[in-house]
């Protein structure tokens, strides 16, 4: 299938394109101002449009917002199709709509983690789809995904929100390597607590089971308590990506702060440890008579 012309773009184009989910708060939000500050225009999608007028008002020539929920497959087509027709082009692509959620894997439902899936995984690669044959076309362009350490480093009572995080980012690093020949970037960004609705409104909690109080009891504790109090600061996290994404070597992955920095090293190397403590078992595989193949 041959890659679409690109349209006559409708509206005045400034800087990169911009297309970015989630965007009326944490990090979408940072994203978003810190792209319009550096000079560029961005689509700043919602659920909730009306959460970023003032955005939009602030720079009436370089941003504009429209309706999207992810996990509407028909929406995610029209939304590209919008933003090709308004701009001709999209340079970045910011897969950043989620939320938390907390619950052993016997407390979550089957309704939850398909939804969180649909949220974090499914939606995000029916986007990079509908966006990708625009950048081919181009041969340039950059794919953000907004995981989070939790993409590499599972705890109790995160179970289901760590799947989905897997999922992207084993998605991301062979979609790194497919693109990279067309001119396309691959960023997997890995936050650790940062101060955004996260532990907050954004949180989905499954109904405990008691037998769960010791393990996933503390977790549920922590991460309500920390709500509004977390040292990460999301400008700084947006100020990263603009600057992982302009450089020559921009990173697959792109742990932000210290928590996701010491906790993604600690996992790599106990990963490595148990590995290699092993190692006799699992080289030990063949058939005899393929031993000095």
């Amino acid at each position: 299938m041959s890659s679409p012309s690109a349209p006559a773009p409708t509206r005045t184009v400034r800087g990169r394109v911009w297309l970015i989910t989630g965007a009326s708060s944490g990090f979408g939000r940072a994203i978003a101002e810190a792209a319009l500050a550096a000079g560029d225009t961005v689509v700043a999608s919602a659920r909730r449009p009306e959460s970023v007028h003032d955005l939009v008002a602030a720079h009436p020539d370089r941003a504009a917002t429209t309706h999207l929920d992810v996990t509407d497959n028909a929406r995610i087509a029209d939304v590209v199709a919008e933003v090709m027709l308004w701009y001709g082009r999209i340079d970045v692509l910011v897969n950043n709509a989620g939320h938390g959620q907390v619950g052993a894997v016997e407390e979550t439902t089957d309704g939850e983690l398909r939804d969180l899936m649909d949220l974090h995984f499914f939606g995000p690669a029916a986007l990079v789809r509908a966006v990708l044959p625009h950048m081919r076309e181009r041969k340039s362009g950059a794919v953000v995904q907004i995981s989070s350490f939790g993409g590499q480093v599972a705890y109790p009572g995160f179970s289901a929100y760590c799947a989905s995080k897997f999922a992207l980012e084993g998605l991301s690093e062979s979609l790194r390597q497919e693109v990279a020949p067309h001119g396309i970037k691959v960023l997997v960004v890995e936050p650790g607590a940062f101060r955004t609705r996260f532990s907050g409104e954004a949180l989905h909690q499954s109904a405990a089971l008691d037998a769960y109080a010791d393990t996933v009891g503390p977790v549920r504790e922590f991460i309500t308590g920390i709500h509004g109090t977390q040292a990460g600061d999301p400008a700084r996290a947006a100020a990263a990506i603009l600057g992982a994404l302009d450089s020559d070597k921009t990173p697959l992955r792109l742990p932000l702060g210290d928590d996701a920095y010491d906790g993604v090293l600690e996992h790599l190397d106990a990963v490595r440890e148990e590995a290699v403590a092993w190692e006799s078992v699992a080289r030990d595989m063949n058939f005899p008579d393929a031993a000095n193949d």
